[in-house]
C-alpha cells in the first residue's frame, strides 16, 4: 500500500514537472470568485499541496458511460475553505457556479454542495499510475467529444448522486463563482410575468437544467445552442417534437444533450411557457449596449 502510493506521488511530480510550461500557459488554476470579482486563484499544485488530497472511487461515472472509476481528490468542502474561507454549509441558499474552459455554466445551490459526497478530482489514478501521464494529461479522455477533463473534474461518491441533471459534474472546471443566479444573468429573467406563474416555474426548470449548455438572450452556457434570440426555440419548433426532444434527444439525433426523463409533462409545459414568454422579451447582445460594471 505504502508502495503503491509512493508511486502515485511520483507520478503526480512527473505530471508537473513535463507539463509545467503548459499549466502555466494554460492557466491550470482553480479561480474563486463573488459576485464576479476575483477572491483568490490557486494554482492547481498549490491546491493539491494544500488540501491533501486521497484516492476516491466513484461506482457509476456518468461522463464515462456509468463507468467504476477511482480519482486522486479532495472533499469539496476543503476546496471551498481554502478558496473562499468558508464551506458550503455555510453559505445559506447562495447560488454557485461551475465554469469550465468550453463554456459550461452549471449553477447549483450551496446546500446541495454542503451535501457529503462531492470532490474536485486532480486526475484518474489508474491513468497516473499506468502511464504516468506522459501526454501531459491527468485524465482519460471523457464523454462523447473525447475531451481532457483537466484541468479539475467535480465528481461525486453517494450512490444517489450520480445523476448529471440535478448534481454537478463539470469537468475542465476552472472557476467557481457564488453569485445570484439572476444578477449574473439579469436578463433571463421573465419579469412582469405574475409570481408563482408557469413562466416562473419553467424559469426555475431552466435554471437547473438548462442553463448550464444553454443561453437566453445571450445569457447562460455556450456549449449548447442560443434559444431566444434572433428567434426563439418556440418560434421554429412545434410544441410537441420540442417536448419530446427535451426529454430524449437521443431519440432526435446524437448529441451530448441529457436526456430528462424526470421531467413531467407539467414540468415540460412550463419550460415552454418560460420560452414563449422570453420569446416577447428579447435582448439581443451583438446589438444591445454594453452592460456596465457588475455590482
Amino acid at each position: 500500500m505504502r508502495r503503491s502510493r509512493l508511486l502515485l506521488l511520483a507520478c503526480f511530480a512527473l505530471a508537473a514537472g513535463s507539463s509545467g510550461s503548459a499549466a502555466a500557459a494554460g492557466g491550470d488554476s482553480l479561480r474563486f470568485l463573488r459576485d464576479g470579482k476575483l477572491v483568490r486563484e490557486i494554482p492547481k499544485a498549490a491546491l493539491r499541496e494544500k488540501c491533501h488530497p486521497q484516492n476516491i472511487v466513484v461506482e457509476h461515472d456518468p461522463y464515462y458511460g456509468d463507468s467504476r472509476k477511482e480519482y486522486f481528490a479532495c472533499p469539496l468542502a476543503k476546496v471551498f475553505e481554502l478558496g473562499f474561507g468558508a464551506a458550503p454549509a455555510s453559505l445559506g441558499d447562495a447560488n454557485v457556479f461551475f465554469l469550465a474552459r468550453d463554456g459550461y455554466a452549471k449553477p447549483a445551490s450551496a446546500a446541495l454542495l454542503a451535501e457529503p459526497g462531492g470532490w474536485l478530482a486532480f486526475g484518474d489514478v489508474r491513468k497516473m499510475v499506468r502511464t504516468g501521464t506522459p501526454d501531459g494529461r491527468d485524465f482519460e479522455l471523457i464523454d462523447r467529444r473525447q475531451v481532457d477533463a483537466g484541468p479539475f473534474y467535480l465528481v461525486w461518491t453517494g450512490a444517489s448522486q450520480a445523476d448529471a441533471n440535478r448534481y454537478p459534474w463539470p469537468y475542465q472546471l476552472v472557476a467557481i463563482e457564488i453569485a445570484p443566479f439572476e444578477a449574473r444573468y439579469p436578463n433571463t429573467a421573465p419579469t412582469g410575468e405574475p409570481a408563482g406563474s408557469p413562466p416562473w416555474r419553467g424559469f426555475a426548470l431552466f435554471q437547473r437544467d438548462c442553463a448550464a449548455c444553454h443561453a437566453i438572450n445571450g445569457e447562460g452556457g455556450s456549449v449548447g445552442p442560443e434559444l431566444n434570440v434572433p428567434r426563439s426555440i418556440v418560434e421554429y419548433r412545434d410544441a410537441d417534437q420540442l417536448a419530446a426532444f427535451i426529454r430524449d434527444p437521443q431519440s432526435f439525433r446524437i448529441t451530448s444533450m441529457p436526456p430528462h426523463p424526470g421531467l413531467s409533462d407539467a414540468d415540460l409545459g412550463a419550460l415552454l411557457d418560460y420560452f414563449r414568454a422570453m420569446s416577447q422579451r428579447k435582448r439581443d447582445p451583438r446589438t444591445a449596449p454594453a452592460p456596465g460594471p457588475r455590482p
